[in-house]
Parts: structure tokens; sequence; C-alpha cells
């Protein structure tokens, strides 16, 4: 019976072992947990102030660009400059755009090229 009762003690042990162990490695793992939490928490914030400052350097340099276009710093010449030229070449593109709107020509008498109100004129005119 002394056998028994031993094995029953040490039965008896082992699981307060094991539930004590347990007991430690649940405060690990929360605490572990509130750890990522709070670091994946900062990173979101690191990452929403990176994109404020990325806008407010946008806008900076919008303003400088329109303020000193015509005299930039000798440091930003070429990149104002180059933000004219780009401008420049915009412009033109767009006024080639509404040169071609306003153009009978765009289908070169192909009435089902682009279906614009000048092949339905076209049509109406030629019986």
């Amino acid at each position: 019976m002394a056998k028994y009762e031993d094995l029953k003690q040490k039965a008896k042990d082992a699981i307060e072992t094991i539930a004590d162990v347990s007991a430690e490695a649940i405060k690990v793992a929360e605490e572990k947990a509130r750890i990522l939490a709070k670091k994946a928490k900062l990173n979101a914030e690191i990452t929403h102030e990176k994109a404020i400052i990325r806008r407010l350097k946008i806008k900076i340099g919008n303003k400088y660009y329109d303020l000193h276009k015509d005299d930039p710093e000798e440091a930003l010449r070429e990149e104002c400059d180059g933000i004219t030229d780009s401008l420049t070449r915009i412009d033109a593109k767009k006024k080639e755009i509404e040169e071609l709107k306003n153009s009978n020509t765009c289908c070169e008498g192909d009435s089902e090229c682009c279906g614009s109100s000048h092949d339905k004129d076209e049509k109406d005119n030629n019986p």
C-alpha cells in the first residue's frame, strides 16, 4: 500500500509541477504577446508618421516650385527646370489631344472608327 501512496504522491507532485510550469509558460507567452502587440502598434505609428512626412515634403516641394520656379536656388535649379520642362510637354500634349478631338479627320473616312459626332454628320450629309 505504501508503494501506491508513493506513486500517488509522485503523480500529484508531477501534476503540480506541470501546472506550475504551464502557468509560467502562459505568463511568458502573455508577456511576449504584449510586447509583440506593442511593437506592431509602434511600427504602425512610425509608418503613419513617415507618410505624414512624405506628404509634407511634397507640399513643401510644390510650394517651393510655385514660389521660386523662375529663380530657384542653384542647388534646386535642375529639378525646377525639369518640372518646368515636363509641364511644358504636358501642356503641348493636352493641346494636341484637344486638336485631335476637334479634328474631323481622325477616322480617315472610317465611319465605324471612333463613333464621334462628325461620323454621324457625314452620314447625314451623304445619302
